[in-house]
């Protein structure tokens, strides 16, 4: 693939011209696009660290309150529904599940449904706490995306849509 000659090089345009340089019968489009990607994610992912530190929570437990949150009124779901929604090990739950209990932004209670069951559900102060925490990472997000124009940022989410379905069989 040719190289945009308006776009300035960046450090994964360096590894790719010395990959031609030692070896160039490989073709280095696939690394270089995700050697973006992963650049971006870890870029953003420290941000948003940054971001929800503010706010007493990490990534994770962010990923916890942002889900109990989008799962809407009353804000409840089974640890195996939060467990199963962010891809989690029981024991990588329990542990994010215990510090935002003692924190005072969720409770655990009896499931009405199932004897043997719980629910864990936001607290008000989880609500204000994610309320506010899900603002800020989305202004920090917004900032980066900016760079690009709306038709751009569109055919991005096209693109990385198709992506993501391709590395997802």
């Amino acid at each position: 693939m040719d190289r945009d000659p308006t776009a300035r090089p960046d450090p994964v345009d360096l590894i790719t011209d010395q990959w031609a340089h030692v070896r160039p019968d490989l073709q280095t489009d696939a690394m270089a696009a995700f050697g973006r990607i992963y650049r971006i994610a870890r870029t953003m992912g420290d941000r948003m660290e940054k971001t929800y530190a503010r706010y007493g929570i990490s990534r994770g437990e962010f990923d916890v309150l942002a889900t109990l949150r989008r799962a809407d009124a009353p804000y409840s779901l089974s640890p195996r529904e939060l467990t199963t929604t962010l891809m989690l090990t029981t024991g990588g739950m329990t542990g994010r599940l215990d510090k935002l209990e003692r924190a005072g932004h969720i409770t655990r209670s009896p499931d009405p449904h199932d004897r043997r069951g719980v629910r864990v559900t936001l607290t008000p102060a989880g609500l204000d706490l994610i309320e506010a925490a899900v603002g800020a990472g989305l202004s920090v997000q917004q900032e980066a995306f900016d760079a690009l124009s709306e038709s751009e940022a569109a055919e991005l989410n096209r693109l990385l849509r198709l992506l993501l379905g391709a590395t997802s069989r």
